[in-house]
């Protein structure tokens, strides 16, 4: 059974992204049966670091100049050290995510990746992990951060490192299946446009 059916999610990214923090929750998410776009202010290709080194490219579905945070039904962002440090200083990027925070629709993201959720001003409160450098920049935030391979807390799920993907991934999948009443889905907000 494929719980993510009819479901579309973007994962926002920019060069310098773990690869694996893309490649493995991008594949668990269409596995499931999710329509996923890569969402990125890169022209036609993004590319990935691996570990110590730049690595794979992966075209960009869609630019976020022309993005819309109402036609998806979630938000996944994959970490790496210099992806999420490029995004957070581009307000384009830092609008997309909060798009999705102040609508209440699930968010997913892994090691660095919630440095560009600092930046939307709506951590206070919420119960977070991540990449433990980044365990002070959440903290002054207003998040409360927990050392755990995965922490699922009102639509928002994280994690501290690939290591963490399995638990991830799962925790990400649950969150994105669930249906909720009084939020459009991207599907009805698509239907709407072309009324």
């Amino acid at each position: 059974m494929q719980s993510l059916k009819n479901k579309k999610i973007a994962i926002l990214t920019d060069n310098g992204f773990e690869e694996v923090e893309l490649t493995k929750p991008k594949k668990a998410l269409e596995d499931e049966g999710a329509k996923v776009d890569i969402v990125s202010l890169q022209k036609g290709k993004v590319k990935a670091w691996d570990t110590d080194h730049w690595s794979i490219e992966l075209p960009v579905d869609v630019n976020l100049l022309e993005a819309d945070a109402d036609d998806y039904d979630a938000l996944m962002i994959p970490g790496g050290v210099i992806n999420p440090d490029q995004m957070r200083r581009r307000s384009e990027y830092v609008s997309f995510a909060r798009g999705f925070l102040e609508n209440e629709k699930p968010v997913a993201a892994i090691c660095h990746g919630p440095q560009l959720l600092i930046e939307t001003g709506l951590l206070k409160g919420r119960q977070m992990t991540s990449f433990p450098s980044i365990k002070t920049d959440l903290q002054n935030a207003g998040a409360y951060w927990f050392d755990k391979e995965v922490v699922h807390e009102n639509k928002l799920v994280t994690s501290r490192s690939p290591e963490d993907i399995p638990s991830f991934n799962r925790e990400m999948i649950d969150e994105f299946s669930k249906d909720d009443t009084g939020i459009k889905t991207a599907k009805e907000n698509e239907l709407e446009k072309t009324v």
